[in-house]
């Protein structure tokens, strides 16, 4: 199976001209180990199936380099906001060593299962926090802290933003991975990303390899400090989206 495994990965990579070397690829074959091992007895993902956890979990988190070109050599600090079982931030740290990671999410029980992976695989400079987005990005340790925040959370995107872009530094960027049409919610989000002293500034599509899925990444710039009444409380961004 491993070899099963390296090969799907790699030739899936390539569409991304990302080249692993051998310890990288382990590392991910044994995060797929422990995420199947896990999802037993916990909700993690719906997604345990060999191949399609390597297409659309590994290859969609990676993804990022279409349209951050340079995530392969410099060490950005990136929070994952909603991170579940570590996507799209576990993979983006296996395979570009050199970024800083944070991994945030609201339910302890996956910060356990993030520690596990974290330790297993040998991982440095990523840690896993536990709170909710509305909270941390009021917290000075993590309010505009970092030059990028991404999220694969299901949420809409005036939402997502409000969850995100106080995390992130005046000129980083907010990028959250949507699926599907996203032309209608890219619209009436843009007067909430603007509020938010955002800037959509670019739209990558693409489909998943050997799919029909439909994925987007979108580059949200921080044009300035954002208003201090953002975050509103927690659950106020979901009830009530800005418009």
């Amino acid at each position: 199976m491993t070899e099963a495994f390296y090969e799907k990965f790699q030739s899936e990579l390539n569409l991304l001209s990302i080249n692993l070397e051998k310890n990288k690829l382990d590392q991910f074959y044994k995060y797929f180990e422990l995420l199947v091992e896990w999802n037993k007895v916990m909700n993690l993902t719906a997604i345990t199936e060999m191949d399609e956890v390597i297409t659309k979990h590994f290859v969609d988190s990676l993804s990022l380099i279409k349209i951050v070109n340079d995530l392969d050599t410099k060490s950005y600090n990136i929070i994952d906001v909603g991170t579940g079982a570590g996507f799209p931030g576990i993979p983006l740290k296996i395979a570009f060593p050199q970024l800083n990671i944070t991994l945030m999410d609201s339910l302890n029980k996956r910060i356990n299962f993030l520690n596990e992976i974290i330790e297993k695989l040998g991982l440095e400079d990523i840690c896993a926090i536990h709170g909710r987005a509305e909270d941390l990005g009021r917290d000075v340790k993590h309010r505009e802290q970092y030059d990028l925040c991404v999220s694969r959370a299901v949420a809409n995107l005036s939402t997502l933003s409000e969850y995100c872009m106080p995390f992130v530094k005046v000129g980083g960027c907010f990028i959250p991975y949507k699926s599907g049409k996203i032309d209608e919610e890219l619209t009436e989000a843009k007067h909430a990303v603007f509020l938010l002293s955002g800037k959509i500034e670019k739209t990558e599509r693409f489909l998943l390899p050997g799919t029909e899925a439909e994925r987007s990444l979108i580059q949200v710039v921080k044009t300035n400090g954002i208003p201090k009444k953002y975050p509103r409380k927690a659950g106020l961004p979901s009830k009530e989206p800005l418009k």
